[in-house]
């Protein structure tokens, strides 16, 4: 018997088994995450006695001021952190370190954001008796379900690279309606007050 010397007897290292493609609980699971958030929030706000105890800051004439300058707080850092995913994602140029600016944008955005909504659910609820306010309502609960969503979703592997934009992107969009119907809405109304 003769061996032929260049023939290959076993690869090293050992070849990986083949991956199964990702199964559609890997999706399902933040979507219906995202939407229990969603109706637990409105549903709490809803059912929920609005106590109407307000907060306030030394330096600011009212409630609504607050709000809304914490609001155009978090929207400014949502802008940040939509400029520093197009960095990321190379369609805009940018530094080295574009994803910790993303991160910690999206960090401060969310961290800001917070106060309001728990202000805005305990003190006021679910709201419907106009149509901007009702649009607020819908689009606070929408805004923290897809944000839930997103969170599941950055710890995923082999995600399709246009998921986490798409659901970024939302949680952007969201954010950004919820500041037009309060924010802007209070500036325009009031005043750009402190």
């Amino acid at each position: 018997m003769t061996v032929d010397p260049n023939a290959a007897t076993q690869s090293f290292p050992p070849p990986e088994p083949a991956r199964r493609a990702p199964g559609p609980a890997r999706y399902l699971v933040p979507a219906l995450v995202a939407a229990a958030v969603a109706v637990a929030l409105g549903v709490y706000g809803r059912t929920h006695h609005p106590s109407g105890i307000a907060f306030n800051l030394a330096g600011f004439s009212s409630t609504g001021a607050v709000k809304s300058w914490l609001a155009s707080t978090a929207f400014f850092f949502a802008l940040v952190q939509l400029a520093s995913a197009f960095m990321v994602y190379g369609k805009l140029p940018g530094p080295r370190w574009s994803a910790t600016l993303h991160r910690w944008s999206g960090r401060v955005a969310f961290l800001v954001a917070v106060p309001v909504a728990v202000h805005c659910l305990y003190a006021l609820g679910y709201q419907s008796y106009s149509t901007r306010v009702m649009w607020h309502s819908l689009l606070g609960c929408f805004f923290f379900g897809v944000f839930s969503a997103k969170m599941l979703l950055l710890r995923s592997e082999r995600l399709p690279g246009w998921l986490l934009p798409l659901v970024g992107g939302l949680v952007f969009t969201a954010l950004t309606l919820l500041w037009l119907t309060s924010a802007f809405w209070f500036f325009r109304t009031f005043g750009v007050t402190t």
